[in-house]
């Protein structure tokens, strides 16, 4: 069976910069039918979010789908807590990692695959002041150089 595409439905912009990714996780997600259509038109953010597990399941708790505008009083609350699906076993393998010290499930991307929306979660650990200003270092050096080599290339040198 051929894997189906991605279609991006929103991202977290912040994760990388503020914390260190050691593994993500793909899960599916409960949803109302009228989080469904906000979804379709590309009303989410996931800044702020994040997932915890309560017992033996898994939740998504502060990221936001706009209310959809045609769903009239059936719906949804923007910022509800939502159930996140994950086989069992995995969801006792995260626990046990998220009782390590300073390790928290942040949602990296939000995600059609087919026809069923996706997060993508990440296991990260906070980053630092100083990681953070050397990330930005890093990334300015970056553009200098490219900015560099395209004058370079413009001059025909």
């Amino acid at each position: 069976m051929a894997e189906s595409p991605r279609k991006s439905i929103c991202r977290n912009r912040k994760a990388h910069f503020q914390y260190a990714i050691e593994e993500t996780i793909e899960a599916g997600m409960v949803l109302t039918g009228s989080e469904v259509k906000s979804l379709r038109s590309g009303g989410a953010n996931l800044s702020d979010s994040y997932a915890q597990v309560h017992g033996s399941e898994l939740f998504l708790h502060k990221a936001h789908i706009a209310p959809y505008t045609f769903a009239g009083r059936d719906n949804h609350l923007p910022e509800r807590v939502r159930k996140l699906l994950l086989h069992r076993r995995e969801i006792h393998r995260l626990g046990g990692r998220l009782r390590e010290r300073g390790l928290t499930l942040v949602p990296i991307e939000m995600y059609w695959k087919g026809s069923r929306a996706k997060v993508e979660l990440g296991l990260a650990r906070g980053k630092k002041l100083h990681d953070k200003r050397e990330a930005i270092a890093n990334r300015e050096a970056e553009l200098r150089v490219r900015q560099a080599v395209r004058r370079r290339v413009k001059r025909g040198g």
